[in-house]
């Protein structure tokens, strides 16, 4: 009895049908430095001549158990931007300008017609940042992932003069935290958003939640993608000494990496910012601390500013032109001693 790709979980037709709907996908997200197209073996970027010492700056990450969630609920319409997002976010607090970008889209089984859902958010992702989708790898993976199952990851690619990289080291004392809303849960946490779900039956991630003060779905909540601050960032970049993307592990995790923590620690103010209903509602259904909620989630806070004081007033004036809320939630303040908190929550 003959054998074939196909019985073995590997649909050749289908993957080409997959390609070819890509390739238009991306290109429509191509500027002037991209050289050919989607296809070949790899994807060619013209560097930007208009930089005396350029660096390359480098990021990769995932959407995480989100994405379990997505598949689930055949909920696939925005994931492509948390991808985008969690790396052009990190790229962003180098200082960098997002140059390209590259995805990985495994599957158990590929369905064009779903992942062709996930490719075109990434490109609008893409478009958000001005970056071209230069190009990727899609793989079926019959046997490794459960069924029906998608894995996602992307690789940005970005640019900034050796000079303007943003440097933990310049930061000091007195200088402003300032708080950038996050749009929700973001992309992290939802190991344990699952964990809750599953150990409470009567959640229904078809109902709103008035009495939480949410607007929308249970699922829409959770599923909120991932906000990305390009369009902000590149307006006050000149005045911002450091940035810290509020991911996994929270304020106390990321934000002592955007300044010397040997030498500062982060003076918060409890309630200086608004935290986000969907929070209040996790916390309360899954019988959360407050501390365990700081550590796991960003609490309505996406990417925080590190400031001088004198460039304070002219950051807010920017944002303001920009409609973009913001909240001045602390300072960094000297250590007596290295041992000392990297980050502390006043009342």
């Amino acid at each position: 009895m003959s054998n074939s790709y196909l019985q073995a979980g590997i649909n050749l037709k289908a993957a080409e049908a997959f390609v070819g709907g890509i390739s238009q996908i991306a290109k429509n997200t191509f500027n002037q430095n991209v050289i050919g197209g989607i296809g070949g073996f790899a994807g060619l970027f013209r560097l930007p001549i208009n930089y005396q010492k350029p660096v390359l700056v480098a990021c990769t990450d995932g959407v995480g158990s989100k994405l379990k969630l997505a598949y689930q609920n055949n909920y696939f319409d925005f994931i492509g931007q948390d991808l985008v997002a969690m790396c052009v976010n990190d790229l962003l607090c180098t200082g960098a300008k997002p140059l390209f970008f590259l995805d990985y889209l495994a599957t158990e089984k590929l369905d064009p017609e779903k992942a062709l859902i996930i490719a075109k958010s990434i490109a609008k992702a893409c478009n958000l940042c001005d970056m071209p989708l230069l190009g990727g790898e899609t793989a079926e993976l019959p046997g490794m992932l459960p069924e029906k199952g998608y894995e996602l990851a992307g690789f940005s690619v970005g640019i900034v003069e050796e000079d303007l990289i943003l440097n933990p080291l310049n930061c000091a004392e007195n200088d402003i935290l300032i708080g950038l809303p996050s749009s929700g849960v973001h992309s992290n946490g939802y190991s344990l958003i699952r964990s809750i779900l599953e150990n409470n039956k009567n959640l229904d991630l078809k109902k709103t939640y008035t009495e939480y003060a949410l607007k929308v779905s249970l699922l829409e909540e959770i599923m909120e993608p991932t906000k990305i601050y390009y369009s902000v960032v590149e307006n006050i970049l000149p005045k911002v000494k450091a940035m810290a993307h509020i991911t996994g592990g929270g304020l106390p995790e990321n934000l002592p990496r955007a300044f010397d923590k040997k030498k500062l620690k982060a003076i918060i103010k409890k309630d200086s910012w608004n935290t986000l209903p969907i929070f209040k509602f996790l916390q309360a259904e899954g019988n959360i601390s407050e501390d365990e909620m700081l550590k796991v989630f960003n609490l309505g806070l996406g990417l925080v500013l590190i400031v001088s004081p004198e460039n304070k007033a002219d950051i807010y004036a920017k944002l303001d032109n920009l409609n973009e809320k913001y909240f001045e939630i602390g300072h960094l303040q000297k250590k007596s001693t290295e041992q000392e908190p990297d980050l502390l929550i006043t009342f």
